[in-house]
């Protein structure tokens, strides 16, 4: 049973549908049907294709053979669902709510606006709320039942996870990555000089529209923000909540057709006009420019750390004294340079948890070795502010099959993962051989992960 079983109803892929399976089911102007019934729950088409619509809209990827996977997921919601209602679970409405008003906030952005969203899914919003909202609702009941099966296993013992860990095959068992801990010197290039730079090309620009040019024309020549740049700077009706701070600030308080003053966020400068706003929510072009940096700025920048990396690897100073006098990073350079995950606080990285950059830059480096200078990104903003450092590898833990003595809370998680998959996987078979299910035959060529669904097909 595949991982992704744990995600229901609204975390399948986009999917295009293969031409074997009987395409024209789905050709314009067909009337809608039900093509599945699990109890007195019906799927339909519309249901099905609104779904892919979401996802694609979300950018997933598509596949030939996931229309079959998507109804699979979309029956497997529908029992959860059934259980769900018997054993009286409630609706948190007001989380159901917020998810609610993020994903259309999230779609709006991204389909550019209002009128992009409507046309996409061919529906008016205020519709679609109310259609998404009953699908939201059954989403949290359908979630809170597969939650609730999951967890019904026991407590797991070491022992317990030792007996897993010998019955479950050498290949089969967790492959814990090489693990990094390091750490860096940091120093920025000349902010000050760069910012001034940058606003006083937006005040250039904020002229330019105060005599009469077009603020989405220069949004469309100047902007460095390339998802709204092409729509003349536009972004669409969206939450405030989903802008920074400063920025959303900004633009609440900005009357429609009013250009701002220059706005700083960490994403970079901003001049923002503001075209409707509605209650907590509001539509504004922006043009946004970001810092830049000259040649001379980064060999300043390469020539002070390649001098501390000499010093240090001749024993003139320590790379923790020299980090605690020279770094500018204010995360680390008090414990000596020493980095940890914002996210979860581990003094340890994997690689796919560190920039490229700086990944690059230790590669092929044993314990102690400090690398050569390198251009990196730090956390701040979408996409992290430019800087420059030297990394030491303090310790490397090589790659290895998971064991009890060294990687226990992992194999705990596993172990509790298996049994929750197994708990999952027996109500779903239990409950498809005894509810209700019919398929249409347009779905006969699926292969289903669940056996017992095959023999739900209609004979029509």
């Amino acid at each position: 049973m595949k991982m992704r079983r744990i995600y229901l109803f609204l975390c399948a892929a986009a999917l295009l549908l293969p031409a074997a399976l009987h395409a024209q089911k789905y050709q314009d102007g067909v009337i809608d049907k039900s093509v599945a019934v699990v109890g007195e729950e019906m799927i339909k088409i519309s249901t099905l294709e609104d779904e892919v619509k979401m996802m694609r809209a979300s950018g997933m990827l598509s596949d030939k053979n996931m229309r079959c996977e998507l109804l699979e997921r979309m029956i497997e919601a529908k029992i959860f669902l059934m259980q769900a209602r018997i054993d009286s679970l409630s609706v948190n409405n007001d989380m159901v709510e917020s998810e609610l008003s993020s994903r259309i906030d999230e779609l709006r952005f991204r389909l550019g606006g209002d009128e992009g969203f409507e046309n996409y899914f061919g529906k008016p919003i205020y519709k679609l709320r109310q259609e998404w909202r009953r699908a939201f609702q059954e989403q949290s009941l359908t979630q809170q039942m597969q939650q609730k099966v999951a967890s019904s296993i026991p407590e797991l013992t070491p022992y317990d996870v030792e007996k897993f860990i010998e019955e479950t095959d050498k290949e089969d068992l967790p492959l814990v990555p090489d693990k990094y801990r390091l750490s860096q010197i940091c120093i920025y290039p000349d902010r000050e000089a760069a910012a001034l730079a940058v606003k006083e090309r937006l005040l250039a620009l904020r002229e330019r529209i105060m005599n009469g040019e077009k603020f989405s024309t220069l949004a469309r020549i100047y902007s460095q923000d390339p998802g709204s740049a092409r729509r003349g700077g536009e972004l669409g009706m969206a939450s405030k909540s989903i802008f920074w701070p400063a920025f959303s600030d900004a633009a609440m308080s900005l009357k429609p057709g009013i250009v701002s003053q220059i706005v700083e966020t960490p994403d970079g400068f901003h001049l923002i006009e503001v075209l409707e706003k509605k209650g907590d929510q509001f539509n504004a072009r922006h043009i946004l420019l970001k810092p830049e940096y000259t040649i001379e700025d980064r060999e300043k920048a390469f020539k002070t750390l390649d001098s501390l990396r000499t010093e240090i690897n001749e024993g003139k100073i320590s790379f923790d004294m020299a980090a605690r006098f020279w770094s500018q990073d204010a995360a680390t350079r008090t414990n000596g340079g020493q980095m940890s995950d914002p996210n979860t606080g581990s003094s340890y990285f994997e690689k796919d948890q560190l920039k490229p950059a700086d990944y690059n830059a230790i590669s092929g480096l044993s314990e102690g070795e400090i690398s050569e200078p390198v251009e990196s990104l730090d956390n701040e903003g979408r996409s992290g502010q430019l800087v420059y450092k030297i990394i030491r590898v303090d310790k490397i833990i090589p790659s290895h099959p998971a064991s009890f003595s060294e990687d226990y809370s992992l194999m705990l998680g596993a172990a509790r993962n298996k049994l929750s998959m197994e708990a999952i996987e027996k109500f779903l078979n239990e409950k498809i051989s005894t509810t209700y299910i019919t398929i249409d035959p347009i779905f006969a060529d699926c292969e289903f992960e669940h056996a017992g669904l095959s023999e739900k097909i209609r004979k029509d």
